[in-house]
């Protein structure tokens, strides 16, 4: 498939699904479970299916690092869905999963030893700086709410606190969890998509422990209003329509990634992603009019700016405009 078609795959796929995610949270902001649990099934069936071939076809992996791997990943999935319910807006949701550059250098230097360029830890500052930025005025948001009295102010600040500490447990165990894999395909080579369908399959028993919230979550979203589907004109509950879209666009965004991945450099796929969140995330406030200051949107240009340094996107334009003044010339 051509890089270009993977591109709008991953814009298309991406951004919709943040749309739906956030209709759902917006009603009901501890959907979480369910919305993984369907995310996690629809993948892991078409997995099964297309991939290990109805289980006929052997892990080039061993199962044991999959195992590893996914008590990782299910962790950090479950985690970062939850803190939507501990008073985390979607913006700042978004923003703080952006820092995943500054905890991979951190463990990159704690665990492999590594060491970076000071362009590096340049863009690693302004990331950080954006976060805190973003961070310190929603907390300010969420301490002067006018509609709550003191001391509900303060619950209400506190569970703040713990969405916060919740995305921060996150996106480190995420950073170790990229390591582990990098070190996982230097040693058995790159499946990149039998590594998506185990980190999906593995974990569902796991969601046997989720059950009554998942089940009380269904129950709220088949009471919720009909909705008649365009084009087909089958009616079902919104909510349930929203759930749909919202794990069919995540699979459009995923596949959407792995095709860049096998398709373009690691460079091009983390620019893409980064333009993506950047994407999704302005669609974000203007769609559903979310609280943003100017000092939110100065932390969200340090994240961005410093999200591109990293990836050296500079360097890397330069050729290409270069090789773009020249052609009409040559011409």
């Amino acid at each position: 498939m051509h890089p270009a078609v993977a591109v709008c795959l991953v814009f298309c796929g991406c951004c919709s699904n943040v749309v739906f995610l956030e209709l759902l949270v917006r009603q009901f902001p501890g959907c979480g479970n369910i919305v993984t649990f369907s995310q996690f099934l629809f993948i892991a069936v078409e997995g099964f299916i297309f991939e290990a071939n109805f289980g006929r076809k052997r892990p080039a992996i061993p199962m044991r690092y999959y195992l590893i791997m996914v008590a990782m990943f299910f962790t950090v999935s479950v985690v970062n869905n939850y803190a939507l319910n501990l008073n985390i807006a979607m913006p700042l949701h978004m923003i703080f999963r952006s820092g995943s550059l500054i905890a991979s250098m951190a463990l990159g230097i704690i665990i492999l030893k590594k060491r970076y360029s000071l362009s590096k830890y340049t863009s690693i500052a302004l990331v950080s700086m954006g976060i805190f930025t973003c961070t310190f005025m929603s907390a300010k948001q969420v301490a002067s709410d006018p509609s709550l009295n003191e001391e509900d102010g303060l619950h209400v600040f506190l569970w703040w606190l713990l969405g916060i500490a919740a995305l921060t447990f996150a996106l480190l165990m995420s950073a170790r969890m990229g390591i582990f894999q990098e070190t996982l395909y230097k040693q058995f080579g790159k499946h990149s998509k039998e590594a998506l369908f185990y980190n999906h399959a593995l974990p569902l028993p796991g969601f046997v422990l989720l059950a009554p919230n998942i089940y009380h979550h269904a129950v709220l979203f088949s009471q919720s209003e009909p909705f008649q589907i365009p084009v087909i004109g089958l009616t079902m509950p919104i909510m349930w329509f929203y759930l749909l879209m919202n794990v069919i666009t995540q699979y459009v965004c995923i596949r959407g990634v792995f095709i860049l991945t096998t398709e373009c450099t690691s460079l091009t796929v983390t620019l893409v992603v980064t333009l993506r969140k950047f994407v999704s995330l302005i669609f974000s406030i203007l769609y559903f009019r979310n609280p943003f200051t100017a000092w939110h949107w100065l932390g969200t240009a340090f994240v961005f700016v410093g999200t591109l340094m990293y990836t050296e996107v500079w360097n890397s334009l330069g050729p290409i405009l270069a090789r773009w003044r020249k052609r009409p010339k040559e011409e």
